[in-house]
C-alpha cells in the first residue's frame, strides 16, 4: 500500500487551495474535490495514476460505465486527464451524509481491464443556516413563572461536518433568555426561557431575533423574527408524559395500522383543560401525508405503505393545545424506524459484455466485469454471487459487490466452442431471495492442434505384381480446429529405398491422403521399405505430423510360428522347476519362436491363456519370459500348468500354443532354515543326530556353489576365445562361405525392432537372417532365421539368450558377434 498527494490551486480560485489525495489499495484509487467545482477542472491526470501509457488509452477504448442518469466525469483520452463534465452539488447528491463518495468504473480494453475509482467530494460552507419561517409566534401567559422554556423553530444547514448548524444566539433584552437543547441524534433545538415575569398592561408583544449560525470560516447565519405575545388567562400548558417517543415498524406494515399513541396532561380545569393534538405547524408535508394523528385521542396511524429504501426513518414533532383562552401548547418529538424487510431481489448488472476468448488465454484473463446489488439493508442487502455449475472460470470479488469474471483453467475451442455461463445471486435475508443471468462466452480458435492420423503408424501388405498405379491405401488425419487450422494437405517425405528416390516408387494424393503405386513390385528385390507421410494444416504458423507407412512386399502368411524352446522333442507339455523361495519378477523359463514369413507376418507376440493360477505367473508380451507376479506362497499347488498362445501379426493372424509345467520344489536352504528352528527346541537326545544332518545339508550346499562357480569361470573363459558363451549354433553353408554378400536392414514395427541380413551372391539362393530385439525385456533376444527354406531353417537358428551390457552389432567374417 502507497499513498500519494497532490495539491492543485485552481485559477478560478485565488485563495482557496484543495488537496488531491490518490490512494491505491488493492487496485482503488481515490481522489479528493471540492464541490462546485467549474465544468473542465482537472481532477488529476488518471492514466498516469493508473500506470497506463497515454498514446494507448485511446485505442484501447478508455471509458467512465455510467451508473447513473448524470456522468459528472470524463476522460480527457489526449492527456489521460480526468475532468470535471458539469457543477457538482454535494448537498444534492449526498444530502446529510458526512461522507460523500462518488464510485467509477473505468474500463479499458485489448486486454479487458477494470479500474475502481472513488471521488470524495469535500463539503464548502456554500449554504446558510435556514428558518422554515421568517416570523414564529409564541403565547405566554403574564401569570407564567420566570424559569419555564418555550420551544423555537429550530435552523436547517444542508452542510456537513464543520459547516454545519454550530449555535444560536438571541438579541439582547431584559425578558428572556435562550438555551440549546442537544437531543441524543446531535440536533440542538433553542429553547426560550423567560427569566422575569411579563405585564401584558405594560407591553403586550415582545419582538426577539433569533440568529443561527454554521460552524464555517466564515461563518455563516440566518435569522427569524420571534413575537412574544402576552396573554393573561390560562396559564397551564399541557405537559406530554413523554419528550420523545421512538417505535420501530416492518416497512410491511399495513396502512392503517395504530403506530403509537401520544398523552399529555393539563393541570388547568374545564375548557382549560380540553387537549388537542396535531402536528407542529412546520411539519413537512410529506409526514403528513405519510401519517395520521388524531385531534381528541393523539392517536398516530399508518396512512401510506412504508419503503426502507426510500425513507429508512420518519422524526417528526407532535403539539398538544389546551382550549383556553388564550390557548397553550407543547411539543413532543416522535421518532419511527422502519425495519427492513427481504423484499427486493438482487441485481445482476453485466458492467461490460463479455468478448469472445482466445482458448490459448492464459489463466486469469479477465473475460466480463459483473456487478450484484440489494437494495435491503443489513443481511437482506448482502449479496453473493457464484456460478450455478462449473466452468473453467471463477468469480473474483473486486471492490464493493463487483466481481469480474476471469478464467480459471485452460480452455479448449475443441472442447466447448462457448459457455452459457447461468450466475446466480443471493441475499442473506430470511428467507433468502435470489435471481439468476445467463451470459454466453465464446471461444475463439488457436491453432493449437496439429493433425492426428488415424494411426499412429500403417503397415501395408502388397502382392508382388501388382498393377502400376493401383491405390495401395489411404492415410486419413483430422485437425480438431475450425476454418483454415483444420484444412489439411498430405505429402511425402522425400526418402531413399535402395538408393532411389521414394518418389519413383510411390504416389500421394496432397488433398485425401490415397497412396498410389508408381510400377509393380517384386518380393524377390524388394521385401519391405518404409514411408514418411506427413500432414499439415493451413493454419499460421502450421502445424504438422508425420506418421509411418510400413509397405511389406509378400505372397502370403500361411506359416504358423514354430516353437524353437522348448523343443518339440520334449513332447507336448515342457516341464520346468522352480524353487518355492522366488520371489516377485523370478524368470521362470522362457519361451522362443519364430515365423519363417517376413516382414509384418514374422512378428511374434505371446500370451498366457490359461494358468493354473493367473496370479502367480505373467508371460512378456515380445519376449516369451515367463517370470513371476508375486512370491510364491507354501498354499500355492506344487504343479502349475501354463497354456501360452504364440501368434503372429499377419492377416489372417496364425497361432500356435505351448504348455509349460512347471513343478514348485523346496530350495535347499529353506530345509535348512527349517531345520534349525526345529533344533532350537530343547532336545538332549537328539542333539547329535541333529548336528550331522546341520553338517551334512552344508556340505551338500557348498559343493553346489562351488560347481556353479566353475561353471561360470569356464563360460566366461570360453566367451572371451570365441564368439559366444552357451550357445547353440548349426553348421550352415551360408557361414562358410567367404564370397557371400551381407546386407543389413533395420526395421522397426511399434516396440519390436528387428534387423534384416540378406546375404548371397548372385548366382544363389539369397539368405535371410532377422534379429528380433524387445526393448521391453532386461535381456537381449537375438534370433537368426533363414525364411527361405521351410524343411531345414530350424538347422539354421541360432538363440542367444543372454544378458548383453552393450547392444552394439558388428559383422565381421559372415558372424554375427556380440560386443561386451
Amino acid at each position: 500500500m502507497w499513498t500519494l498527494v497532490k495539491t492543485k490551486v485552481l485559477p478560478w480560485l485565488a485563495l482557496w487551495m484543495f488537496f488531491l489525495l490518490w490512494s491505491t489499495i488493492e487496485a482503488q484509487t481515490r481522489y479528493t474535490i471540492p464541490e462546485e467545482l467549474k465544468a473542465g477542472s482537472v481532477v488529476g491526470n488518471i492514466a498516469k495514476d493508473l500506470g497506463l501509457e497515454i498514446s494507448k488509452i485511446s485505442d484501447r477504448k478508455l471509458r467512465i460505465a455510467l451508473e447513473g442518469a448524470k456522468q459528472y466525469f470524463s476522460v480527457d483520452l489526449g492527456k489521460g486527464d480526468l475532468i470535471v463534465n458539469e457543477r457538482i452539488d454535494r448537498e444534492s447528491l449526498c444530502g446529510l451524509s458526512a461522507s460523500c463518495l462518488l464510485p467509477l468504473e473505468l474500463i479499458i480494453e485489448d486486454p479487458l481491464q477494470f479500474y475502481r475509482i472513488e471521488v470524495e467530494i469535500q463539503d464548502l460552507n456554500d449554504n446558510s443556516p435556514r428558518f422554515m419561517s421568517d416570523e414564529n409566534t409564541i403565547k405566554v401567559s403574564e401569570s407564567t413563572l420566570p424559569g419555564v422554556r418555550f420551544r423555537l423553530e429550530t435552523a436547517q444547514d444542508l452542510d456537513v461536518g464543520v459547516n454545519a448548524l454550530r449555535s444560536y444566539a438571541l438579541n439582547k433584552n431584559y425578558l428572556f433568555a435562550l438555551k440549546v437543547k442537544n437531543n441524543k441524534d446531535g440536533t440542538k433545538v433553542p429553547e426560550l426561557i423567560l427569566e422575569k415575569a411579563v405585564d401584558r398592561e405594560q407591553q403586550p408583544v415582545h419582538n426577539l431575533i433569533l440568529t443561527a449560525f454554521d460552524g464555517g470560516t466564515p461563518a455563516r447565519s440566518g435569522t427569524t423574527q420571534i413575537a412574544v405575545l402576552v396573554l393573561d388567562i390560562n396559564d397551564n400548558a399541557p405537559i406530554f408524559e413523554q419528550d420523545l417517543y421512538e417505535i420501530q415498524m416492518s416497512e410491511s406494515t399495513a396502512p392503517g395500522t395504530l403506530v403509537l399513541t401520544v398523552r399529555a396532561n393539563d393541570l388547568d380545569e374545564g375548557t382549560n383543560s380540553k387537549i388537542e393534538y396535531s402536528f407542529e405547524s412546520h411539519t413537512a408535508d410529506s409526514i403528513q401525508t405519510q401519517f395520521v394523528i388524531n385531534q381528541d385521542t393523539g392517536e398516530i396511524t399508518l396512512s401510506q405503505s412504508l419503503d426502507y429504501e426510500i425513507s429508512p426513518s420518519f422524526k417528526f414533532d407532535v403539539c398538544a393545545a389546551d382550549k383556553g383562552t388564550p390557548s397553550m401548547e407543547s411539543h413532543s418529538s416522535v421518532q419511527v424506524t422502519v425495519v427492513d424487510v427481504n423484499d427486493n431481489p438482487p441485481e445482476i448488472s453485466i458492467t461490460s459484455i463479455p468478448k469472445p476468448v482466445r482458448e490459448d488465454a492464459p489463466v486469469g484473463t479477465m473475460v466480463a466485469l459483473i456487478s450484484a446489488k440489494d437494495l435491503d439493508s443489513g443481511d437482506n442487502g448482502k449479496v453473493s454471487l457464484r456460478m450455478s455449475f462449473d466452468y473453467p472460470f471463477k468469480l473474483n470479488p473486486s471492490f464493493s459487490n463487483h466481481y469480474t469474471l476471469v478464467t480459471d483453467s485452460t480452455l479448449d475451442r475443441e472442447t466447448f466452442p462457448e459457455y452459457h455461463i447461468e450466475l446466480e445471486a443471493s441475499d442473506s435475508g430470511s428467507p433468502p431471495l435470489t435471481s439468476n443471468k445467463i451470459i454466453t462466452v465464446n471461444i475463439l480458435d488457436v491453432n493449437d492442434n496439429p493433425p492426428i492420423f488415424s494411426q499412429t503408424s500403417y503397415s501395408v501388405y502388397v502382392r508382388e505384381n501388382n498393377a502400376a498405379g493401383s491405390i495401395m491405401c489411404s492415410v486419413s488425419a483430422t485437425d480438431p480446429d475450425i476454418g483454415e487450422n483444420a484444412k489439411i494437405s498430405y505429402s511425402i517425405l522425400d526418402s531413399k529405398i535402395q538408393d532411389v528416390s521414394v518418389s519413383s516408387y510411390i504416389y500421394i494424393n496432397s488433398d485425401n491422403g490415397s497412396i498410389y503405386s508408381m510400377h509393380s513390385f517384386d518380393y524377390e528385390k524388394l521385401k519391405v521399405f518404409q514411408i514418411q507421410v506427413q500432414a499439415k494444416d493451413h493454419g499460421s504458423p502450421s502445424l504438422s505430423s508425420n506418421t509411418t507407412v510400413h509397405v511389406f512386399i509378400l505372397d502370403q502368411n500361411d506359416n504358423v510360428p514354430a516353437v524353437i524352446y522348448p523343443s518339440a522333442v520334449m513332447g507336448s507339455v515342457s516341464h520346468q522347476k522352480m524353487s518355492r523361495s522366488a520371489k516377485a519378477g523370478h524368470l521362470a523359463t522362457k519361451i522362443s519362436a519364430v515365423d519363417a514369413d517376413s516382414g509384418h507376418n514374422a512378428l511374434i507376440s505371446y500370451r498366457l491363456t490359461e494358468a493354473t493360477d493367473s496370479s502367480l505367473f505373467s508371460v512378456s508380451l515380445y519376449t516369451g519370459e515367463v517370470r513371476t507376479k508375486r512370491a510364491v506362497s507354501e498354499q500355492d499347488d506344487s504343479s502349475q500348468r501354463l497354456l501360452i498362445e504364440i501368434k503372429d501379426n499377419g492377416d489372417p493372424v496364425q497361432s500356435t500354443t505351448v504348455t509349460v509345467n512347471i513343478l514348485l520344489e523346496d530350495g535347499l536352504h529353506e530345509p535348512i532354515s527349517e531345520y534349525r528352528q526345529k533344533t532350537a527346541e530343547p532336545s538332549k537326545r537328539n542333539s547329535k543326530t541333529t548336528f550331522y544332518l546341520i553338517v551334512s545339508l552344508a556340505s551338500v550346499s557348498v559343493l553346489s556353489l562351488l560347481t556353479f562357480v566353475i561353471l561360470v569361470v569356464k563360460c566366461v573363459r570360453n566367451s572371451r576365445s570365441s564368439s559366444s558363451c552357451c550357445i547353440r549354433r548349426a553348421d550352415s553353408d551360408g557361414y562358410k562361405n567367404p564370397n557371400r554378400n551381407l546386407q543389413i536392414q533395420l526395421n522397426t514395427d511399434g516396440p519390436i525392432k528387428y534387423v534384416e541380413v540378406l546375404g548371397g551372391d548372385m548366382l544363389s539362393q539369397s539368405q535371410s537372417f532377422r534379429s528380433y530385439l524387445s526393448p521391453m525385456s532386461e535381456f537381449s533376444d537375438f534370433t537368426l532365421v533363414k525364411p527361405s527354406s521351410t524343411t531345414d531353417f530350424k538347422e539354421m537358428i541360432n538363440v542367444l539368450d543372454a544378458s548383453l551390457p552393450d547392444s552394439a552389432w558388428t559383422f565381421e567374417s559372415q558372424q554375427v558377434r556380440i560386443k561386451k
